[in-house]
């Protein structure tokens, strides 16, 4: 389900239309969040902590309108929910992309991230479906090798993207604190940092009060 925003009452509305005809519209945030309960609950509970804070990043991004806003037929939309779709890496260290639909109940999220992760390893190639290339859904990556500092995407400026782009790097302890990297690349005609702060704060709570 989505709603289409009225334009012409939108408090964003010289905003969209600004950044709308940028030829690189998106704009990249790098932080870091406390990661130590949840990966402690994760190995307490014999859970993938990558499942874990898929969901808990997804659960966050649904919190923030802007997060769930698309631009359709050069206007734009809100989705009521989004999903995940993130690449999946493959033991011949090629990756495949997957869908995995928004679920309340982690263990219905989980059963359907091993479910898609199944069926990237029993194939090759990206894998791009009527799935993968929906517009409501988030584009996570895992860079788990790198403590990253900054990091950028290929982009395709022909191609009107407006989907946001999260990844994850590799936890590292801190000052005594396990963190975690995050990079959020996102469209500046629907959000600025103010939001892109709003989901790191949800998230970095539902991280650490692991349920």
């Amino acid at each position: 389900m989505k709603t289409a925003i009225d334009l012409q009452n939108w408090n964003r509305k010289e905003h969209f239309e600004f950044f709308n005809g940028f030829n690189e519209p998106f704009f990249g945030i790098v932080s870091e969040i406390a990661c130590g309960k949840a990966l402690s609950w994760c190995r307490n509970n014999k859970v993938s902590f990558f499942h874990y804070y898929l969901y808990q990043s997804l659960r966050a991004a649904n919190m923030v309108e802007e997060f769930r806003l698309r631009i359709e037929d050069d206007l734009p939309v809100s989705y009521n929910v989004i999903h995940a779709s993130p690449t999946i890496s493959r033991p011949d260290h090629t990756f495949g992309f997957s869908f995995v639909p928004f679920s309340e109940n982690f263990q219905d999220f989980i059963g359907s991230a091993m479910a898609e992760a199944e069926a990237v390893a029993s194939c090759s190639g990206l894998r791009l479906n009527e799935n993968t290339s929906r517009n409501d859904v988030i584009h996570y990556s895992v860079v788990p090798w790198i403590k990253f500092t900054g990091l950028s995407h290929a982009r395709h400026f022909s191609v009107h993207d407006s989907v946001p782009k999260i990844t994850f790097g590799k936890y590292h302890a801190t000052g005594g604190e396990m963190m975690i990297p995050v990079a959020v690349n996102a469209h500046h005609g629907l959000m600025d940092a103010w939001h892109v702060s709003l989901f790191l704060n949800h998230f970095e709570k539902f991280m650490n009060n692991p349920e």
